[in-house]
């Protein structure tokens, strides 16, 4: 069995901008952020799931419209390693979105909140463990590095919230991905203002969040942004 690259050195995954030292980081900062979350409660658990989402919602964009592509060209058994972490990224698209709509006092919240953090512990596995690994067998240090470089870039032009109706394959993620990101991101900024806004302000603040998540489920539905690359939606 090929080894993880939880076990390997930065050298030997091609150098730190090599796509699998990138990944790595970001399980490595995503493992920080759930460990923050535990414990956490009201106004101080939303403040670090919101960290978390901007993390694992760029990052797994980032995946689907730039490695998964790579993953299923180049090994035969690809399709069905990518459509398994596309499945756990699918639930945790569903279980934040359900998180959002849960009071705090709600009995739900907690079971919702632990599968979430048990989901994304195995997708990290999934792809530190199975995954990666072999695409590591598959390619050279520099086409890894180049992959590092177009998946940073994509990871920065991605939506940094769930959209759990939208295609998790191109057409659909790749078409969704701009406006998507527009939106979410202009929606950060908004929420973090309202957070030290004075209270006067803050609805109108509030009110131009919930705008631009309707127009963000607008964009959700177009047929496009539903569709796969085997001419099926992909998304739940």
């Amino acid at each position: 069995m090929p080894r993880s690259i939880a076990d390997q050195t930065v050298e030997e995954l091609g150098g730190p901008n090599s796509v699998l030292a990138r990944q790595r980081d970001d399980h490595e900062q995503l493992d920080r952020l759930l460990h923050e979350l535990d414990g956490t409660t009201g106004t101080d658990q939303e403040q670090v799931l919101r960290r978390i989402d901007r993390l694992v919602f760029s990052h797994a964009f980032a995946e689907e419209t730039v490695l998964w592509p790579v993953i299923r060209r180049v090994l035969p058994d690809g399709d069905t390693l990518t459509r398994q972490v596309e499945e756990e990224h699918q639930e945790v698209n569903e279980l934040v979105s359900e998180l959002e709509t849960l009071p705090h006092d709600d009995p739900r919240r907690a079971a919702a909140l632990s599968r979430l953090v048990e989901v994304l512990r195995e997708d990290v596995r999934d792809e530190e463990d199975v995954m990666f690994p072999r695409l590591q067998e598959a390619l050279d240090a520099d086409a890894l590095r180049r992959l590092g470089r177009q998946w940073q870039l994509a990871r920065l032009v991605s939506p940094t919230r769930p959209h759990p109706t939208v295609s998790r394959r191109p057409p659909g993620n790749a078409l969704s991905g701009l406006p998507l990101s527009l939106l979410d991101r202009t929606r950060d900024l908004v929420d973090a203002g309202v957070q030290h806004a004075p209270a006067r302000i803050a609805p109108a603040g509030q009110a131009v969040s919930r705008r631009l998540a309707t127009v963000a489920g607008w964009v959700e539905r177009v047929p496009l942004a539903r569709r796969g690359d085997d001419g099926q939606s992909t998304s739940r």
